[in-house]
C-alpha cells in the first residue's frame, strides 16, 4: 500500500520543474566525479522531487458548491471570510481553483520576503487571482515566503477554470490565502491539515448547487 502511494505521490511533476531537476543531476554528476561528497546532491535531487511532486486530487464531495482547499498545509488563521494557508517546505505547493468559474482578475505585487507565517508578510511578493463563480467571487492569493521568491500562475484573465484545477505554484515556502463570497461559512479550524483540490474548506450557506 504504502509502494502505490509512493507511486501515486510522484508521478506527476509541477510545470517548470524539468529545469531545476536537470541543474541538480548535473550538480550531483560533478559532486561525484570531482569531490568525495556525492551525497550533497543525491539530497538535492531527493528534496527538489519531494518539492515537485504533483499528484492528481479529486474533490471528497461531489457537491459542486462545496469550496476545496487551493493549496496543502496547515491552516495558519481564520479572520472572517478569509483562510491563511501555510505551505511548508515538504507540502505540495501546486495550487488548486476552489470552485469552479472564470478568471475575472490576476494582479501581481512585488513585496519583500519575511516568513509567510508572520502576520507580516501581507507586505511580501504576491499574486492576486479573482474568480467570478456562480455564488459570487472568490479571491486566491498567492504569497511567497524567505526563500527563493517565484510565484508561478498557470492561468490567464477571462479563461474558465474547473474546481479544482492546478492554477499555479510557489516554489519553496509560502502561504495562500483565499477571501469567501457572501454566504459561504468555513468548516475547517485552525492547525487543520488541509490538501489542495481535495479537503472541503467552506460551504454555502444559502443552498448548495449538487
Amino acid at each position: 500500500m504504502y509502494l502505490l502511494y509512493l507511486r501515486e505521490e510522484f508521478k506527476t511533476l509541477a510545470k517548470g520543474s524539468e529545469s531545476w531537476l536537470f541543474g541538480s543531476f548535473i550538480f550531483t554528476i560533478i559532486m561525484g566525479i570531482f569531490t568525495p561528497f556525492i551525497v550533497i546532491g543525491i539530497a538535492a535531487v531527493l528534496f527538489l522531487l519531494i518539492f515537485f511532486r504533483d499528484p492528481e486530487r479529486n474533490p471528497e464531495s461531489t457537491i459542486c458548491s462545496d469550496m476545496v482547499s487551493p493549496a496543502d498545509g496547515r491552516i495558519l488563521r481564520i479572520k472572517h471570510n478569509k483562510l491563511s494557508i501555510f505551505m511548508n517546505v515538504h507540502n505540495v505547493h501546486v495550487n488548486r481553483a476552489p470552485l469552479e468559474g472564470e478568471i475575472r482578475d490576476i494582479e501581481y505585487k512585488k513585496g519583500g520576503k519575511l516568513p509567510a507565517f508572520s502576520k507580516n508578510s501581507d507586505r511580501n511578493e504576491r499574486n492576486n487571482i479573482t474568480i467570478t463563480t456562480d455564488v459570487g467571487d472568490v479571491t486566491v492569493t498567492q504569497i511567497s515566503g524567505t526563500l527563493i521568491r517565484r510565484i508561478v500562475c498557470y492561468i490567464k484573465k477571462s479563461e474558465k477554470i474547473q474546481r479544482g484545477q492546478r492554477i499555479g505554484m510557489i516554489r519553496f515556502g509560502s502561504r495562500v490565502d483565499v477571501t469567501l463570497p457572501n454566504g459561504y461559512a468555513f468548516i475547517v479550524t485552525k492547525g487543520q491539515k488541509v490538501k489542495a483540490g481535495e479537503t472541503v474548506i467552506a460551504v454555502c450557506k444559502r443552498g448548495g448547487q449538487n
